[in-house]
């Protein structure tokens, strides 16, 4: 692969996962990276996307996220995992390769209502299809539906040999139901059956709650100083 591309680097500004902290991030600007060929090598060097900016943490002072990995071929489920499947047996899958109008009201009620502390508060549409949308590679959406309700919706990525888990929502009345990790192993799921070898979560931050539950998912991966290092339980 070559690796002679332009990247850029933004300035600091106030961390949004960790308090009294500044972040900084390295921006895939090149053009010629957003494709899905590219985009899967640089999510094998530690970079997101966030709508089709394409990016990767790059503070001067603090390496507190850890981009994470769940090996798919050789997963197993703990017995919470197994409880939580056996609790949503109730529900039915459904992959759609299209954005659907019916999924912006879930995403609205989702951001309103459970939060109201966080960056995207509140949802709007032009935001919504800023972050979520992305002409970068192919997205597949995992839909979970309770009879005739759409309750959630995981946004994936499709690479050559992995999925990425983007984002999912649910309808708070089901706030209960651990619907994020139920989406999670429906990924999995996915993955194995599409012959992916990984699924990237994003990044671990074991000093944000809401960005600490990635390493729950065995065996997976951790990238530290550059280097995939396998965690088995």
């Amino acid at each position: 692969m070559n690796t002679n591309f332009q990247l850029g680097i933004t300035g600091s500004f106030p961390c949004n996962y960790l308090p009294n902290q500044e972040e900084r991030l390295l921006i895939a600007t090149d053009e010629r990276l957003h494709n899905s060929e590219h985009y899967g090598w640089l999510m094998s060097q530690g970079f997101r996307r966030s709508g089709d900016q394409i990016y990767r943490p790059h503070c001067e002072l603090c390496s507190a996220c850890k981009s994470l990995r769940v090996l798919v071929k050789e997963f197993i489920l703990s017995k919470s995992q197994k409880r939580n499947i056996k609790k949503n047996n109730l529900f039915s899958i459904n992959i759609s390769a299209e954005k659907k109008a019916i999924y912006y009201p879930l995403y609205e009620n989702y951001i309103n209502t459970l939060h109201t502390d966080g960056s995207m508060f509140p949802a709007t549409n032009d935001q919504y299809n800023s972050f979520i949308s992305c002409n970068v590679t192919e997205q597949l959406y995992l839909e979970i539906w309770h009879d005739n309700q759409l309750i959630s919706v995981a946004v994936t990525d499709v690479l050559k040999d992995a999925l990425s888990a983007v984002y999912t929502f649910y309808h708070p009345d089901y706030n209960k139901h651990g619907l994020g990790v139920f989406s999670i192993l429906q990924q999995l799921y996915l993955a194995k059956d599409m012959q992916k070898n990984f699924l990237y979560l994003g990044y671990q931050i074991d000093d944000c709650k809401k960005m600490n539950y990635k390493d729950r998912y065995y065996p997976h991966q951790v990238l530290i100083e550059n280097r995939w290092q396998t965690v088995n339980k």
